[in-house]
């Protein structure tokens, strides 16, 4: 066995979990879904299932107090990650990227562009968000 391939598996499976169970989790876990499709695509749709399976697993324990599940967890996504890069040593390197930069750029704030027109004594109010007309 690999020992660089097994030290990728065991940073990205524990790197994996713990985004799980953050705001982060859609991101990881679109992020090895897509390497998945990419080299296994016929294990990608269960790998994603067993991914939300996981992020649930893993929400429940934490919402007990069970602490033992994430090490659990994680190392059974190690075990799936290094069978993955044993049989596919080529996606060691996306892998890597998911691991330095786990979340796409989010998209720029979109832009706002109002007009208006107003005749005679109309007026126009505008707002590019909240508005408060009127006494507080």
């Amino acid at each position: 066995m690999d020992p660089e391939i097994t030290a990728l598996a065991a940073s990205a499976g524990t790197a994996l979990v713990t985004a799980l169970a953050t705001e982060a989790w859609q991101s990881a876990s679109a992020g090895l879904v897509t390497l998945w499709r990419r080299v296994l695509p016929e294990r990608a749709d269960a790998v994603e299932a067993e991914l939300d399976a996981t992020r649930d697993d893993l929400l429940d324990a934490h919402g007990e107090g069970d602490h033992e599940t994430r090490a659990e967890l994680a190392a059974e996504w190690q075990g799936r990650i290094r069978r993955l890069l044993s049989a596919h040593p080529e996606a060691a390197g996306e892998l890597r990227a998911l691991l330095i930069d786990p979340q796409p750029q989010p998209p720029a704030a979109p832009a706002v562009t109002q007009h208006a027109t107003a005749s005679g004594e109309s007026r126009v109010y505008q707002a590019g968000r909240d508005m408060h007309l009127g006494p507080r």
